[in-house]
């Protein structure tokens, strides 16, 4: 197979244009993909996190005061006794007002504020507590009492993520095809402004698959230059978030171990640009055949 060309089709304007709108493309479907995946990738770090977890919450007395200590030591009791629970802690009310600093900002103290008492309960994972009941005991002691098993919290995330991930899915499909136009129309530009040399190629017996060779082996060339161009921008657009997420706080740090993509992902992002090659040389090859089967 020859890949010499007798057409001179790096001299045509579509050689400067069309890398750097491939690598625009790569780049954004780098980015959807890699979405997807940190996205999915965070949901199961905090479902493996919750997983076997309870938090109780015991309001604050109507009227003001703390609620007592012997209250909150009979609610641990309960919860330490209760079958399947293998584990029951009182968060410290500085903790708590620790995880609320981000929006309330410093100058909130954790006395200023009716924060109820929050006790982390872990449990045996084979086992299935009754929560109606075990709310009942806990409200007999302190009234109010409630149990979170964050499981609808949980169930809301990962159905925000599918809708996401089928966003950014949309979204590599969307570029695929604006990629596969965007080839068709330079390869039919190509071959008006290189109709000369393509009629004399036909008169001296060239057939049309050595011709759309010409062009598919080009556009080939192409594709992988601006996928390369836009996997690099991707990689940085990566390392800088990433970077970012460290450095943001201890709010924003939680994110950066869902920045860590898993192989199929790199795997993935990766091949983009011999992807969008691919794309290129098999679009060339499809609309050049096509084109001079048309013509007289």
């Amino acid at each position: 197979m020859a890949r010499a060309s007798t057409i001179p089709l790096d001299g045509d304007g579509s050689a400067r244009f069309l890398p750097w709108l491939i690598g625009l493309m790569v780049f954004l479907a780098a980015l959807a993909t890699g979405a997807g995946f940190a996205i999915d990738s965070a949901l199961i770090r905090w479902d493996d996190g919750l997983r076997g977890t309870l938090t109780v919450q015991l309001p604050q007395p109507i009227g003001g005061g703390p609620l007592a200590s012997a209250s909150i030591d009979a609610a641990l009791a309960l919860l330490r006794g209760t079958a399947g629970v293998v584990g029951a802690t009182a968060l410290d009310p500085q903790a708590e007002a620790g995880l609320l600093q981000p929006w309330l900002g410093d100058s909130v103290e954790a006395g200023q504020l009716p924060l109820p008492v929050l006790i982390d309960v872990q449990h045996a994972e084979a086992v299935t507590l009754d929560l109606p009941d075990l709310t009942r005991r806990l409200a007999a002691i302190v009234p109010g009492a409630s149990v979170e098993t964050h499981g609808a919290w949980l169930e809301q995330l990962f159905r925000v993520a599918e809708l996401i991930e089928i966003g950014a899915a949309i979204i590599v499909v969307l570029i695929g095809v604006v990629a596969v136009m965007t080839v068709i129309f330079t390869t039919r530009t190509g071959l008006m402004i290189h109709a000369p040399i393509v009629d004399l190629l036909h008169l001296m017996g060239a057939t049309d698959s050595y011709i759309a060779r010409q062009f598919q082996w080009h556009a080939f060339g192409l594709g992988l230059r601006g996928g390369s161009i836009g996997l690099v921008l991707a990689l940085l657009a990566f390392g800088a978030l990433r970077l970012a997420a460290e450095q943001g706080g201890a709010a924003v740090a939680d994110l950066a171990p869902g920045l860590r993509l898993p192989v199929l992902a790199w795997v993935l992002v990766g091949g983009l640009p011999v992807l969008m090659g691919l794309v290129g040389l098999v679009t060339a090859r499809v609309t050049v055949l096509r084109t001079l089967a048309r013509m007289p």
